[in-house]
């Protein structure tokens, strides 16, 4: 019996382990999940928060970025209101001018009407004139109609055709005195806008040695390094007692360009022989032909043109080795272009053609020395030969009068070509020497018989011969002016050459009294 007591007690206190573990292991069970719990609703708080912290960061920075676009869109909104302010100003200033010129030419047509309104009225007051006085002469002088008609009018026609000059001339009194105003306008603007500094350039190419011992180097033996370098360069070499120097002397710019460098280069290396000399000429002539491409492209570059012949831009860098009175072609080349430019646009032409007709007028001076006749014509057919326009070709013809400008385009490269040449400073020749070389081409000129009076033109370019038509006949006007350009030739120095014109006139006057 009591092992069964013992066997219960030991199998009721093994069920209450068991319930009391259960029991204890249910409530860890229930603690640890409510602490989980709670764990679990902190960490969703706080998330919460950050999700807010990151959620208002986040509308922080949009309104951020937001801000800034739209400081920079008003930003932007204001430099193209500021650009469209602009351009309206000049769309005003332009229907300004335009309106100028309307309100001008309604008043000329104004005028006009008003003329032609006097011109009717006198039609009609001369035509009831003509009916009285064919009525009065029938009458008193028994004439027929016709003959009164005719007398009548003979008369009148007289009178209306005064009054009608007069009138005609007062209209072009005025308009003369405004496109003279009107043209000093534009030239001064023009001058304003491209002033430029000059320097004198001079033609004589002087090179520095380093002493006098170097000259029978550059001599040689017997003269053969001499010879060889004036026969290779085309250049002549001038040797004298000037102390540490050398002259060249060449008609060719470019020629005389690449002698210069062909010596300098011989100078500084210090072996001067056939040889060498051979070398070196061929280099320098590479480096000036270089410089010379390099020239024409940058001055078609610096004017705008871009569309111009190979050859032509080359034959342009050329100017950049002349001279004219010691003023650069190829600067007074651009020079020129700008002012017909800014000329054309005061006048509302395309000022792209101006700039064109500028830049090439002075073309042929890189050619002159090589073909006859003057640079104007010769840069005209160079410039004909290689597809340029006819009014450019013309333009660059009749920019010295070799031929009759006939468009407006002609006169401003005439104008912007005179103004760069007289600008202070661009040329070196003296008044006093130029002025003695007009003075004596007259003189030569009024020294032949038969002569009234002599003018020099176009800056001694062309000289004006008046001869009394009793004394010198047409076949004599054709020798006269042979025998003075030839004088000329012998006796003058002159630079390009010189026309002479041979004018003879008969003239019948009268008076009425």
């Amino acid at each position: 019996m009591p092992e069964y007591i013992w066997l219960i007690a030991v199998v009721v206190v093994a069920v209450a382990g068991i319930a009391a573990g259960f029991i204890i292991s249910r409530y860890l069970v229930n603690a640890s999940s409510k602490k989980a719990a709670e764990e679990a609703e902190q960490l969703v708080a706080s998330a919460k928060r950050q999700a807010e912290t990151l959620r208002r960061e986040a509308v922080v920075e949009a309104k951020d970025e937001v801000f800034k676009m739209k400081q920079e869109a008003q930003a932007e909104n204001k430099e193209r209101m500021r650009e469209v302010r602009n351009a309206e100003n000049r769309i005003n200033q332009r229907e300004e001018s335009l309106d100028r010129r309307v309100e001008s030419l309604d008043a000329r047509e104004h005028q006009l009407s008003s003329m032609q309104g006097q011109v009717e009225r006198r039609e009609r007051d001369l035509k009831s004139a003509m009916q009285e006085v064919n009525v009065r002469l029938e009458r008193v002088a028994g004439m027929t109609p016709e003959e009164a008609k005719k007398e009548l009018l003979d008369s009148l026609r007289d009178e209306v055709t005064h009054e009608s000059a007069a009138i005609i001339r007062e209209a072009e009194q005025r308009a003369k005195l405004e496109a003279d105003k009107k043209s000093r306008e534009i030239l001064s603007l023009a001058i304003q806008r491209v002033a430029a500094d000059h320097s004198a350039e001079t033609t004589v190419k002087t090179i520095h040695i380093p002493s006098d011992d170097l000259k029978g180097r550059i001599i040689g033996r017997e003269g053969r390094n001499i010879r060889s370098f004036e026969q290779l360069t085309g250049v002549n070499l001038l040797i004298d007692d000037t102390p540490e120097c050398v002259t060249i002397s060449c008609f060719d710019p470019v020629r005389r360009e690449v002698g210069r460098v062909t010596m300098e280069n011989l100078i500084a290396d210090g072996r001067i022989h056939p040889a060498r000399i051979e070398e070196m000429y061929a280099k320098a002539e590479k480096q000036v032909n270089q410089q010379v491409q390099d020239a024409g492209e940058q001055a078609t570059f610096d004017v705008g043109i871009h569309d111009l012949h190979p050859e032509l831009v080359r034959t342009l860098g050329r100017l950049r080795f002349r001279t004219s009175f010691g003023q650069n072609v190829l600067n007074h080349s651009l020079e020129v272009a700008y002012l017909c430019g800014v000329m054309a646009a005061e006048l509302g032409l395309d000022p792209v053609p101006a700039k064109r007709a500028g830049l090439l007028h002075d073309l042929g001076k890189a050619i002159d020395h090589e073909i006859e006749g003057p640079h104007a014509v010769i840069g005209a057919d160079l410039a004909r030969r290689f597809g340029e326009r006819p009014e450019i070709v013309h333009a660059i013809e009749a920019h010295h009068a070799d031929v009759e400008p006939n468009s407006v385009l002609d006169v401003l490269v005439q104008a912007a070509d005179a103004v760069s040449a007289a600008r202070p400073g661009a040329r070196k020749e003296s008044l006093e020497s130029y002025v003695k070389r007009l003075e004596k081409f007259e003189e030569i000129a009024n020294a032949h018989k038969g002569v009234e009076r002599t003018y020099a033109m176009q800056a001694g370019r062309e000289i004006r011969v008046m001869v009394v038509p009793d004394q010198v006949d047409e076949a004599a006007a054709v020798v006269l002016a042979h025998d003075i350009a030839k004088q000329i030739e012998d006796e003058m120095q002159y630079p390009g050459q010189v026309k002479v014109v041979v004018i003879r006139e008969s003239r019948a006057v009268d008076y009425a009294k």
